[in-house]
């Protein structure tokens, strides 16, 4: 199945007190390029989740948003740091020459004495949360790009549809170009010698040096076999992109060709249709995983 290169996916889950949301958006891009970011408590992860995106896409920009919330009470613990505190009074002490009567309440308000600790989290318990909502949230990424690639498969077959009709007129023109070209010759040489004797060998030479300049043959059957090619690789679904982008590049080789060699003009502007549709089949792969 083709697939667009942009796409958005979002999950949510809320376990065991915790709340895990990730969203995932991408654009187009040459190769795979992932930003995550997450929060502290779960930088431990990246790695796993860089490896595990690799699994759903293959090329694009993706940013990562990741986001944890924690309900559990008793992930918080009062910490008391007998240290410091006794610093504080045999400091105190010394300095202002004062009886050690401070009270609980008034040591409390110094910093660092008692502080709320967060406890450790049981990573696998964690990861386990985490891995189920990113793959959610990949599967519903996975699925907008599905739909775009779907939509944009549809649309590049019925360019190439289109392509394969100019090519056939101009094939089809080629034939009738040639022999208005001869008539049209015949025609002034007669002009100019008038009642002499037209020598036909050299009517038919010149006809061979104006048809060989204007043959489109080679070009036209390459370039058929391109769109056929493109075709095939659409229909055949997965990652071709960059292959479908080469394809393009040998289509509008060709289509130059035809057009620098085009003498007629009804093959011309159907050249420079071809070229046009050429271009925007370009534009769209270009958004192709």
């Amino acid at each position: 199945m083709i697939k667009s290169m942009t796409g958005f996916g979002r999950c949510e889950i809320e376990e065991d007190n915790r709340k895990i949301t990730v969203e995932i958006k991408s654009v187009n891009h040459r190769y795979l390029d992932v930003n995550v970011k997450l929060p502290k408590k779960l930088s431990f992860f990246e790695s796993a989740v860089r490896n595990l995106i690799k699994e759903y896409i293959q090329r694009g920009k993706v940013d990562i948003f990741i986001t944890c919330e924690d309900f559990n009470e008793a992930n918080f613990s009062l910490k008391y740091n007998e240290e410091l505190a006794g610093e504080y009074l045999q400091q105190m002490a010394e300095h202002f020459q004062l009886e050690n009567d401070i009270r609980v309440s008034t040591l409390s308000r110094y910093p660092d004495v008692f502080i709320m600790e967060e406890q450790d989290n049981d990573e696998e318990e964690l990861w386990a949360l985490l891995e189920k909502t990113l793959r959610n949230a990949c599967e519903a990424f996975v699925e907008t790009r599905e739909k775009e690639g779907e939509n944009l498969k549809t649309d590049l077959l019925n360019k190439l549809d289109e392509m394969i009709g100019y090519v056939d007129f101009i094939e089809d023109r080629s034939p009738i170009v040639m022999k208005e070209y001869r008539e049209r010759l015949e025609t002034k040489v007669k002009e100019i010698l008038e009642d002499k004797q037209m020598d036909d060998a050299r009517i038919a030479t010149e006809v061979t040096i104006f048809a060989d300049k204007i043959c489109v043959d080679e070009e036209t059957v390459r370039l058929k076999s391109h769109i056929e090619a493109m075709k095939a690789a659409l229909t055949g679904g997965g990652t071709v992109g960059r292959k479908l982008d080469f394809i393009a590049q040998e289509m509008n080789r060709e289509a130059n060709t035809i057009l620098s060699k085009a003498s007629d003009l009804a093959i011309s502007d159907t050249g420079i249709n071809l070229k046009t549709d050429i271009e925007k089949v370009r534009e769209q792969i270009q958004n192709i995983e």
